[in-house]
């Protein structure tokens, strides 16, 4: 029988832990030939410390990690007051879901995202919604395994390049 993995919110002391699992997973989900300039600027330049400091001190930002005996093996960041870009969704975003990859399939996940939805539902919003690449397909089946769906799609643009993204969404019950 496995142990479910043990959440509590996140300190300020995690800002680092948080920059260094950010830059782990995003190279490992989106780098898929080789690391070029393009990418490894982006990636050094928004998971940083300071920057994970900066949002955990933000009251429109709740975090939640997972720990493991050794130190944190995933978050999720919720972002109050993030207006979606398509309609029928609530202010309130999953901005961020990860595991780092030897975790995952452990229920790291759905823990994290199980703990969201519940604050979700304590806040008074009933249809989150979140952006996914469109061609990260294990995220894509995570969700809707999870009870999103596609509301729409967006673009995600950095370095003078745009990515196609599906915004998903997901109707909470009482």
């Amino acid at each position: 029988m496995r142990c479910p993995p043990r959440l509590r919110p996140a300190t300020a002391d995690d800002a680092s832990s948080l920059a260094a699992l950010s830059v782990e997973v995003w190279l490992s989900t989106y780098i898929r030939r080789g690391i070029n300039a393009h990418f490894a600027d982006y990636a050094l330049a928004e998971f940083t410390a300071a920057r994970f400091a900066a949002r955990l001190a933000d009251p429109k930002e709740t975090f939640t990690v997972s720990c493991n005996a050794e130190g944190i093996d995933g978050f999720l960041r919720l972002t109050d007051g993030s207006r979606a870009p398509v309609e029928g969704c609530s202010d309130t975003e999953i901005a961020t879901l990860y595991v780092q990859p030897r975790h995952q399939g452990r229920g790291i996940g759905a823990a994290l995202l199980s703990a969201a939805l519940d604050q979700c539902r304590a806040a008074g919003a009933p249809a989150p919604w979140l952006a996914v690449n469109a061609e990260n397909d294990a995220a894509l089946r995570f969700y809707t395994a999870h009870g999103f769906h596609v509301a729409g799609e967006t673009r995600f643009s950095f370095g003078g390049q745009s990515y196609p993204n599906l915004i998903l969404s997901r109707r909470l019950g009482a």
